[in-house]
């Protein structure tokens, strides 16, 4: 079965005007419901997550701040959000998710979480709203616990996942893959293990030619035991805050790519959702429905 981490704290409340598009988190699993591609036993809850994975991957001086509010203003002006307890305790309950989702896709090939991608969060600082790293606390996890010895992260939100960069920088056990925009936030870059930024308006077919040639050549390259993918939705034409010009059906052939690939080669991926701010809130939630649309027929 296709277990999917939510929780109705995943819609944070925001000041009127803010550019985040928070209704999404309520609306994605409504629409999954709604044309019955998952039903309520496919949702789990997730908790307040434990502390010790957090700390294997954040430092302990910047997680003591974040969890007593005592980050300054600069740094929370880097975050994007105003900052409160309800943020902080959003951040650690999508990291839950996460953590419990890796179980699922142990068990099952595959698991997602309707947020998370939180992939701009440093070991030392957030950024661009994203306060812990979920997928690199769930890289971590799985190798200090031994449920894998080398992990694949493919990043293929329009924005670099310069945070997840930065905390594996020196870990030969786990692969960092961004395909981002080029002209696009962080505009100084971190460097992944494998970097590959396009140009302005790059359309569906040279997208998919490019993601193709590189995955099969990197699954055969880093011989991964599980994957974590990020489908962020931010590189549509349509997208505010991106610069890439894929249409839906592409951003889905993507999908259908990198699930296809790891289930034909048995690899187990937990997904989480990234970003995605096209004006039209139905654009955003279509696109990542087409993600849960195609675990469903890829695996169950």
């Amino acid at each position: 079965m296709l277990k999917i981490a939510y929780h109705p704290i995943y819609r944070h409340p925001l000041p009127e005007g803010h550019r985040f598009p928070m209704e999404k988190y309520e609306l994605l699993p409504q629409q999954l419901l709604h044309e019955g591609t998952c039903e309520a036993s496919n949702f789990f809850e997730p908790i307040y997550a434990e502390i010790q994975p957090i700390l294997a991957v954040h430092t302990t001086d910047y997680y003591s701040r974040l969890t007593k509010l005592n980050l300054d203003k600069k740094e929370i002006r880097k975050i994007g959000f105003p900052l409160s307890k309800q943020l902080v305790d959003r951040e650690h309950i999508i990291t839950d998710g996460t953590l419990k989702a890796i179980q699922f896709a142990l068990k099952y090939g595959i698991a997602m979480n309707i947020a998370g991608g939180t992939h701009h969060a440093y070991s030392n600082r957030g950024e661009a709203f994203c306060l812990l790293n979920d997928q690199a606390i769930g890289a971590q996890y799985l190798l200090d616990q031994n449920l894998a010895s080398k992990i694949l992260i493919v990043d293929l939100d329009v924005h670099q996942g310069n945070g997840t960069a930065e905390i594996f920088e020196h870990n030969p056990h786990v692969f960092t893959f961004s395909i981002h925009g080029k002209a696009n936030y962080p505009f100084k870059k971190e460097i992944s293990d494998l970097d590959i930024a396009l140009e302005k308006g790059t359309t569906d077919d040279v997208y998919l030619k490019i993601l193709n040639e590189t995955l099969s050549n990197l699954l055969e390259q880093t011989q991964p035991d599980f994957v974590f993918y990020l489908a962020g939705v931010d590189v549509l034409a349509t997208d505010k805050l991106g610069t890439l010009g894929l249409t839906k059906e592409g951003c889905k052939k993507r999908d259908a790519m990198v699930l296809q690939a790891c289930k034909n080669n048995g690899l187990p991926v937990m997904c989480s959702m990234g970003g995605g701010y096209s004006p039209e809130i139905k654009h955003i939630v279509d696109a990542h429905a087409n993600t849960y649309r195609l675990a469903q027929e890829i695996y169950f």
